[in-house]
């Protein structure tokens, strides 16, 4: 269905017209737009290219992200939250698109301007979202999905290890400097704010073991051994899956961390939302396997399944933690930002989901302090919520 111009859709089809005709050096006509639902402040379109002097393809999407507010800055970049997100992804799209087109993991940027916080992307056509899959009836269509997904990632990781210095290049080039992730940053803080929420309410001690991994692990968001290229905000919203396989939508706070975070992302039910996916013990440890064999051939102490166990239930639990870190306070307009999400589920529940595969992976693996931790902490939830 064809979207009803009103102005702040003009303005970005505009926008785009003339960011085309300056790149191209000829008249660029744009047309029918539908409205793709930004989140946040954004705008994202589809448009059909009406007249094409230069071979574009025949539909582009266009994302527009408004001035940003005047209040609060994310991090020490020096601009506030809203340029950072803008000049993240911008960046990380710059970099994904310098990749051979085999490799490249989502759409392809097809011009820029940062002025006026335009990016025009190629069309990924009418790929599936990836929550739309996870709901289907069909376990074999589920589990292969999220096979897929795990492939992606290493597919992705493979491509982009030992690239970091292009892509901080690109960052300060942009003038956005490395200190302004914001999901490094609330995973860093959840080391200190977790193990007070759970003395605070639910009268639960950390045991010191477990806060000594979990101080280990929230590093992994701004060290590790395995460090490569991540879109960060991974969320079955953000991922869709079509003819190309599995893509990855939404790079605002896209850079280089430890390659290991992803998967737990996706083994912990993606932590920066309340997303419930339908994991089982058999499934992660399949697509532990299926991305494992992705990466092997870079990192290959990754072949030893202590190793990729150990590595694993650090990168899990800092998933877990921030997730609580996040969501265990009752932060309203936090929530509400993410109930709209196709597999969101009530705050309790989603926590409890985590806080269970964290159990489960910990005990399967032998490393009981955590799953002792895991399952105290989960049954205090459930408490709650059946209270």
């Amino acid at each position: 269905m064809t979207a009803t111009l009103a102005d702040p859709v003009s303005e970005v089809v505009e926008a785009a017209e003339k960011l085309l005709t300056r790149r191209t050096g000829a008249p660029v006509t744009l047309a029918d737009p539908m409205d793709l639902g930004g989140s946040g402040r954004s705008v994202v379109l589809r448009v059909r290219v009406a007249a094409n002097p230069f071979s574009l393809p025949r539909t582009l999407v266009l994302k527009k992200v408004p001035p940003p507010r005047a209040t609060g800055l994310h991090g020490n970049s020096g601009v506030p939250g809203d340029d950072v997100a803008f000049l993240r992804e911008a960046v990380s799209y710059q970099f994904a698109t310098a990749l051979a087109k085999d490799h490249r993991p989502g759409a392809e940027l097809l011009a820029y301007d940062f002025e006026s916080r335009l990016l025009v992307l190629s069309d990924l056509g009418d790929a599936t979202p990836l929550a739309v899959r996870l709901r289907s009836n069909d376990p074999d269509t589920v589990g292969n999905t999220l096979m897929a997904l795990a492939q992606a990632l290493g597919r992705m990781h493979a491509a982009t290890v030992g690239r970091e210095e292009d892509f901080s290049a690109l960052l300060r080039r942009a003038g956005v400097t490395e200190g302004s992730d914001v999901v490094s940053q609330q995973a860093l803080a959840a080391v200190g704010t977790v193990p007070a929420l759970l003395a605070g309410q639910f009268g639960l001690d950390v045991p010191e073991s477990v806060l000594e991994r979990a101080e280990r692990s929230a590093k992994l968001f701004t060290g590790g051994r395995f460090r490569a290229f991540s879109p960060s905000d991974l969320c079955p919203d953000n991922v869709v899956v079509g003819d190309a396989g599995v893509q990855f939508l939404d790079y605002e706070w896209g850079g280089f961390r430890d390659a290991t975070l992803d998967l737990a992302y996706a083994l912990t039910s993606f932590p920066l939302c309340l997303c419930r996916a339908p994991l089982t013990s058999d499934r992660i440890r399949a697509m532990a396997d299926a991305w494992r064999a992705e990466v092997v051939g870079m990192w290959p102490q990754l072949a030893y399944d202590e190793v990729l166990a150990e590595r694993l239930l650090d990168a899990q639990l800092a998933c877990v933690w921030l997730s609580t870190h996040l969501f265990l306070p009752e932060d309203h307009e936090r929530i509400a930002s993410v109930r709209a999400h196709d597999l969101s589920v009530p705050r309790l529940s989603g926590l409890a989901a985590r806080w269970e595969l964290l159990a489960d992976f910990a005990e399967g693996t032998g490393h009981d302090d955590v799953g002792r931790h895991a399952r105290d902490v989960l049954a205090r939830l459930d408490e709650r919520a059946a209270g």
